[in-house]
């Protein structure tokens, strides 16, 4: 190769480096432009105005028979941990922007899935939780509200040898639910 050409090639590769980086920070400033202009959003979906920035979840109540004793502690501190994951709000113990606050009110095991001869293929471990969310920002947004999720386990075993494995997955499913309905407001 050539003086010359060796010249020639180096600019053409000056030219198409800075040429990346025009192109690479025309396209960051451009995204950072576009996000802001659509309002308040966040990749986890939440829907909060941003004058919110604290929350306070209140210690659940048991208001119903059965069930473990630590299920209200469980659902409170993970319900605290959910909103701190996927919210930059600051938790609160109380009188934050955002108040929930709450009591299970169901713990039942029913039947499902019925078969030929009137017993059940499988019974349903079913957990209700009452959920009374208060918004000091916007009081439009403020609900009373039940949320209710399943597990089934096989007829032939107890609830005692199923529980340990069924709650977490109950517990994990109310708390997406009443986080959609709070901070996503789905």
């Amino acid at each position: 190769m050539t003086l010359k050409n060796r010249i020639k090639s180096v600019s053409t590769m000056r030219v198409s480096m800075n040429t990346k980086r025009l192109l690479t920070l025309f396209f960051v400033l451009h995204c950072s432009i576009f996000m802001s202009g659509c309002g308040v959003y966040s990749f986890t979906g939440t829907n909060l105005s941003p004058d919110i920035k604290t929350f306070s979840v209140l210690n659940f109540t048991m208001g119903t028979a059965g069930g473990p004793s630590d299920l209200p502690q469980r659902l409170t501190e993970e319900l605290k941990e959910y909103f701190q994951r996927n919210t930059s709000l600051l938790s609160q113990p109380g009188g934050g922007d955002l108040v929930l606050e709450g009591s299970i009110t169901g713990y039942d095991v029913l039947a499902a899935a019925p078969t030929a001869n009137d017993q059940a293929g499988l019974n349903r471990l079913n957990v209700t939780v009452q959920v009374r969310y208060t918004n000091a920002k916007d009081e439009t947004k403020n609900f009373d509200q039940s949320f209710t999720y399943y597990a089934d386990f096989p007829q032939d075993q107890t609830l005692n040898q199923n529980e340990a494995r069924l709650l977490p997955t109950i517990r994990e499913n109310l708390v997406q639910q009443i986080f959609n309905k709070s901070a996503a407001d789905w």
